[in-house]
């Protein structure tokens, strides 16, 4: 499919009632058809890789159309230009995470942008710090300990930024860094510890949610089961 196929297929799947609910849940409804991320994905399968097209899907400033962009787009060809004009875009914590686990986590540049981007002050562009954290420590398998224990520091010093979307964002990277061997999650549970005894109310959130999870029965069993694995 072109791009003028795309959108009219895009705008075919249009659901207002998707919309609303979707803004309920914090998504900017604004140039939105209400396409379901499980209808845009088998899509951008068929589709395959497609840096040009990505580009101007993106462009179109459709909801939608972003999305698919992050899907289709060949993260050899994503430049650190981008990646910086792509994360000024973003308006909404779904376009953001997607762009950042579904794309930008792949590319080369993903760990410098993660420390760059947990320095600026835009809500959406500091949460993408953190959402690239939290998908670097999922999909880079080959990277060590001691380079994820390097966002420690930024996770700290930014676990006092009260805004929504990124103290879930920062709360998502700790768990995640946590989730990701023995090791990191000994790091991460010390790291909340340390958290819960700064006075400042969201940092304590961040802290007490991420220990729910990373001292649960749950990831203690899937750690042990990565472990005897090895």
């Amino acid at each position: 499919m072109n791009y003028d196929q795309i959108i009219e297929k895009l705008k075919s799947l249009e659901s207002p009632k998707n919309v609303e609910g979707m803004a309920r849940y914090g998504i900017n409804p604004n140039n939105n058809f209400g396409v379901s991320i499980y209808i845009l994905r088998p899509i951008a399968k068929k589709m395959g890789r497609n840096h040009d097209l990505a580009l101007k899907l993106w462009d179109s400033g459709i909801h939608d159309a972003r999305l698919l962009a992050c899907f289709i787009d060949d993260p050899e060809k994503v430049t650190g230009k981008q990646m910086d004009s792509w994360s000024k875009d973003f308006d909404s914590w779904d376009i953001c995470d997607q762009a950042c686990t579904s794309l930008f986590d792949q590319t080369s540049l993903a760990w410098i942008k993660a420390f760059e981007w947990a320095e600026r002050d835009e809500e959406f562009v500091k949460r993408a710090a953190f959402s690239l954290i939290a998908g670097l420590s999922v999909h880079d398998k080959k990277a060590s300990d001691e380079k994820f224990e390097q966002f420690i520091p930024i996770i700290k010093k930014h676990a006092i930024d009260e805004r929504n979307y990124v103290k879930k964002a920062n709360n998502w990277a700790l768990r995640n860094i946590g989730k990701r061997n023995k090791n990191l999650n000994k790091k991460a549970i010390k790291t909340a510890e340390e958290l819960l005894k700064i006075e400042n109310k969201t940092a304590k959130w961040i802290a007490k949610d991420a220990l729910k999870e990373l001292t649960s029965e749950k990831v203690k069993k899937k750690l042990n089961k990565n472990t005897a694995k090895k």
